[in-house]
């Protein structure tokens, strides 16, 4: 039945005992659905690029009235004459998984498999307390920059946290991308800036250094600390390894001067063993049936708990504001600024890419300053030496230390 579909029409609608149309005379393919349960919903019919015939509920008489569900039926059959069909569209929506759900297949099919423990720890803390409880029950597809934006402004305070949750959301609606979840180039990430990051260069002063080493021998002595954990401290600061490094080493790892590593942040590595980092392996004693260098309690493992000892240690040694990361940054720091360029520092550190270890630049400058100074004093000093033990001019007008150009 074809009628112009009004209010006065569509509330008259008798109830049957089966479902029936009502066509409307104005816009071809818009119609009314009238069920047998006495629901009015407006709806279209179109046929999409395949020729196939489609149907779209468009919403229910009350919540849409005729001419704002006819409105609305010419802008999704215009949009049919363009190539897109509504129908699937909203099928597809109504499909398509949760965030909850892509951080769960996320987690299980990439990053379980292709991460780091540390990163997938990380990824997991991330996703956990900030991901799914501000965005978890939206769908994916729904997803825009104003919800990733006003997640990321709630944690304005704690800059560092917020920056590393946009960086796991952003590769998550990457993979969302790539699994056909969401539209290529529809990173809702897009665009939204993090936040300034102030970042903590802290290095250990010689004195300081001094009292770390006293400190944690005196504690060791009087059996306030485990050897192994006074150990690995100073592995740290003698090697400039990462703590995770040093805690699963394993015997088997060192090879005379040296420890090669399998696996680290940055893949495979070797770390160089000074004098100092020797004396400390020598000193320590090696446990039937547990490889591991800095054991642990439990049989056959390493030390897992570095930070509580850490901070009494610290306390103990006047040094409250050192984090044990810090003793990488000193070893680092005093490579710089020893003479060694950046590229053996990196080494040194295991960094994979020479940006990381453009940080300590203004410290490897040190030492040309301190050079350049005393040359210049040296120079400046002739001044006040005797006339015959000046530089010879050769006759020349011209200042012999001037710059003269090269011809």
């Amino acid at each position: 039945m074809t009628i112009k579909l009004t209010k006065r029409i569509v509330d008259a609608a008798t109830i049957h005992d089966k479902d029936y149309l009502l066509w409307d005379a104005e816009v071809k393919g818009f119609g009314l659905r009238v069920y047998a349960s006495g629901i009015k919903s407006y709806i279209i019919q179109y046929r999409n690029a395949a020729k196939r015939t489609r149907k779209l509920t468009l919403g229910q008489h009350g919540v849409l009235t005729p001419d704002e569900a006819r409105k609305l039926a010419r802008d999704k059959l215009m949009s049919v004459t363009h190539g897109d069909d509504p129908s699937a569209e909203r099928q597809d929506f109504v499909q398509s998984p949760t965030v909850a759900d892509l951080c769960d297949r996320f987690m299980d099919t990439h990053v379980e498999r292709h991460c780091k423990p540390s990163t997938i720890k990380e990824y997991r803390r991330n996703i956990e307390l900030f991901i799914k409880p501000a965005i978890g029950r939206m769908k994916a597809i729904e997803v825009v920059r104003k919800h990733i934006s006003t997640l990321h402004a709630q944690h304005n305070a704690i800059p560092y946290q917020a920056n590393r949750t946009l960086g796991v959301l952003s590769a998550l609606f990457n993979k969302a991308e790539e699994w056909g979840l969401r539209p290529d180039g529809s990173n809702p990430c897009r665009h939204v800036k993090k936040y300034p990051e102030e970042k903590k260069e802290r290095y250990l002063t010689r004195d300081e250094i001094a009292a770390l080493l006293a400190t944690l021998d005196e504690r060791q002595a009087a059996g306030l600390e485990n050897m192994f954990f006074v150990a690995g401290i100073k592995l740290l600061l003698f090697t400039g390894a990462r703590l995770g490094e040093i805690q699963t080493a394993k015997w088997d790892y060192v090879r005379g001067n040296m420890m090669e590593l399998p696996d680290s942040k940055t893949g495979k590595k070797r770390i160089y063993l000074g004098t100092a980092a020797l004396e400390v392996l020598a000193r320590l004693p090696r446990l039937e049936g547990n490889p591991h260098i800095i054991a642990g309690a439990k049989a056959g493992g390493y030390l897992t708990d570095f930070q509580k000892p850490w901070r009494r240690v610290r306390k103990a040694a006047g040094l409250d504001d050192v984090r044990i990361h810090d003793l990488r940054h000193t070893f680092a720091s005093y490579a710089a600024s020893s003479g060694e360029s950046l590229h053996m520092t990196g080494k040194l550190l295991g960094h994979s890419q020479a940006q990381t270890t453009m940080r300590y630049a203004h410290l490897a400058d040190a030492p040309m300053l301190e050079a350049a100074e005393r040359v210049s004093q040296a120079l400046a000093g002739m001044t006040n030496q005797p006339e015959q033990m000046k530089p010879k001019t050769n006759g020349s007008k011209q200042h012999p230390l001037r710059y003269r150009p090269v011809t």
